[in-house]
């Protein structure tokens, strides 16, 4: 992180009540970025779960997603919870709802105050009684930082490193993957063959944001 970067996250630690979109004094939404976040879409992915993302990467959702990601903004953890929340009502099954984070690379999750994603499934979980939540998969090592790579580099990039913890496995009930962006899809199509090689299907996958540039609305 840069100069300009450490500035703006000190400015997001000592001002957090601003909007999360566009940092008019307004927590966490201003009307108008509100307004902007969504539609959803259902981007697809050849061989891989549904998808159902909250809107695409772009405008308020995408400067929301990168100050709690990235600067340290955990208070947004709640408001964007709360729209990825009422995506489960397009997504859902029969109770009880297991949500299963995207893993994080063990050093990211250092670096952002825990596991981002894990954080997103409890804000969703504690407005939805029905939902739970399986850690069920983690990352082995020597998995690289995936920004810059493309489709083809991303999916060797995690191919057999994407582990399943058998006692944290979900049980009976809908289980659904979760993770802030999807790009190329190759997260989630690991993630849900680990899940399938260990004996749990995967109905869907609902995610924050959509960058593939190729979800149709919904």
């Amino acid at each position: 992180m840069g100069v300009r970067g450490i500035g703006a996250a000190l400015i997001d630690l000592v001002l957090p009540g601003d909007c999360a979109g566009c940092g008019a004094p307004e927590h966490p939404w201003c009307p108008r970025c509100r307004a902007e976040v969504g539609p959803p879409t259902r981007p697809h992915l050849p061989g891989g779960p549904d998808v159902l993302a909250v809107g695409r990467y772009t405008g308020p959702l995408r400067s929301a997603l990168l100050r709690y990601k990235e600067r340290g903004r955990r208070d947004l953890a709640a408001p964007l919870g709360a729209v990825l929340a009422a995506a489960l009502d397009d997504a859902v099954g029969p109770a009880p709802v297991w949500l299963v984070p995207a893993p994080s690379r063990p050093a990211a999750a250092r670096a952002r105050g825990g596991d981002h994603v894990a954080r997103l499934c409890r804000a969703v979980a504690a407005r939805r009684p029905e939902v739970r939540i399986a850690r069920a998969l983690r990352l082995a090592r020597h998995v690289r930082d995936s920004v810059g790579l493309d489709a083809e580099q991303r999916a060797a990039n995690l191919a057999g490193r994407v582990r399943v913890r058998l006692t944290a496995m979900p049980s009976r009930g809908t289980v659904l993957l979760v993770d802030d962006v999807v790009t190329t899809g190759a997260t989630l199509q690991t993630c849900a063959a680990a899940l399938a090689g260990a004996g749990a299907e995967v109905q869907a996958a609902i995610v924050l944001c959509d960058a593939t540039g190729a979800g149709r609305r919904t």
